[in-house]
């Protein structure tokens, strides 16, 4: 499995390259290319496990962002276009600043979530 996120990490970054390349993100997709294929080629050759905790490093990474961007966006800078005004005026008895700690929640349930699976399947193997 997480030879298979890996190689699906690698090819999304380089057709990420096709969609308004600059250099930065050249030089980081590039880098994070050969990071993983490194880290692929020490898995298949030298240490098994090597690689999952790479993936795991990566999801746990974006989530981790992603649950900061929840935070600064939806609940300490509440703006008339944003997601939680939009909930707001569908559910008129949440708060903005309540959606977003619902969506925070959310967000940190299915962290958590996939932290302990991903922990469960890598020590089975």
């Amino acid at each position: 499995a997480s030879l298979g996120a890996a190689i699906f990490f690698c090819v999304a970054m380089a057709v990420s390259l096709f969609y308004s390349p600059n250099k930065t993100m050249v030089a980081l997709n590039l880098g994070f290319i050969v990071l993983t294929v490194g880290f692929i080629l020490i898995d298949q050759l030298v240490i098994t496990p090597f690689l999952q905790f790479l993936t795991l490093f990566y999801g746990v990474f974006i989530g981790s962002f992603s649950i900061y961007d929840i935070y600064d966006d939806l609940i300490t800078r509440t703006v008339e276009g944003s997601d939680a005004h939009a909930c707001h005026k569908l559910i008129p008895c949440c708060l903005p600043r309540c959606v977003g700690v619902q969506f925070a929640i959310v967000a940190l349930a299915f962290q958590g979530l996939g932290l302990y699976l991903a922990l469960v399947w890598m020590t089975s193997t």
